[in-house]
């Protein structure tokens, strides 16, 4: 299947499907299975529903690649109205951004400066700083560092699928950083990523090892494990078995709309679960990412061709 994965990957990256396949009835009926609505009442809505199973909230809002200064602007503005939402209704949630949103292809000063004014806002709780392709690696984990020093509560999420990243994780670890862990959904090369899910998926269990091991505990690192994978879930999770980790020091993390079943379970048995909600006009190379990383779904997709 790793030709699918890349068609849709590649489809992500089209402009010009960008602009017309949303428009496409089954498509958006495809997307409404992962993320709950466009706007924040929607997202906040579906953040209510789960916290009644006790399950806790990443947000995102969509979007990336922002080349207008006012435009970066008025995204950071709306993370602190959705901080601010998040205080009022008392919600166990956090929020997700993605660089590039905040102005890092335009400038760095201006993206940092963002980033510092949403940490600020975010006191107490973590703000998870996503990882995007392989070029913006080093200047997200340089921003990341450099975020850290006034603000301890900036989490970074890395990729399984990278070659590096096992060595990313000693940096991260060294300075007990919060860490979100994840297969990753972009078209590398394969000189710097495993092209294979079998090696992806075992890179992913060595990672969530390192994450989870005691050089990583003595540092008080926070370890998210992002996968919907149940045969990894469970691997990981008898492994810190094992390992005398109680369940309430394993935090794992899923989509909206995957296997939330499995969400509530893990809640209910003692595990810290958590979901991602993302919400926002710009989903099509979202949802299109989310189909690469379980093109499974793309049966989901077919089915609505046929729905009323």
């Amino acid at each position: 299947m790793s030709w699918v994965r890349s068609l849709l990957v590649d489809a992500s990256e089209s402009r010009w499907l960008r602009e017309h396949a949303p428009r496409l009835g089954f498509v958006r009926r495809g997307a409404a299975r992962f993320l709950p609505g466009e706007d924040a009442d929607a997202a906040i809505a579906a953040a209510r529903r789960l916290a009644a199973d006790g399950v806790s909230t990443l947000f995102t809002h969509l979007g990336e690649n922002i080349r207008d200064r006012a435009e970066s602007e008025a995204v950071t503005q709306g993370y602190l109205d959705l901080l601010d939402r998040i205080r009022a209704e008392a919600l166990s949630a956090e929020i997700s951004v993605k660089l590039t949103q905040l102005g890092l292809d335009l400038d760095r000063e201006l993206c940092f400066a963002n980033l510092s004014k949403l940490l600020d806002y975010s006191a107490g709780r973590t703000l998870w700083v996503d990882m995007e392709q392989s070029l913006y690696l080093d200047a997200t984990l340089q921003l990341h560092a450099r975020a850290r020093r006034d603000h301890p509560n900036v989490g970074v999420c890395v990729q399984a699928y990278l070659c590096r990243t096992a060595k990313d994780l000693e940096s991260l670890i060294s300075m007990g950083a919060a860490v979100r862990l994840v297969k990753g959904a972009y078209n590398e090369p394969r000189e710097i990523a495993y092209p294979k899910k079998v090696d992806v998926d075992e890179n992913y269990f060595r990672l969530a090892q390192q994450l989870l091991g005691p050089n990583a505990r003595r540092a008080g690192v926070r370890a998210v494990i992002a996968t919907h994978d149940p045969r990894l879930i469970a691997r990981i999770s008898d492994w810190a078995a094992r390992e005398g980790l109680p369940r309430n020091q394993l935090e794992f993390a899923m989509l909206y709309g995957i296997q939330r079943a499995e969400q509530v379970r893990l809640a209910r048995e003692g595990y810290r679960s958590d979901v991602l909600i993302s919400y926002g006009t710009f989903w099509f190379p979202w949802f299109m990412r989310r189909l690469a990383e379980r093109p499974a779904n793309i049966f989901f997709l077919v089915r609505n061709l046929f729905s009323r």
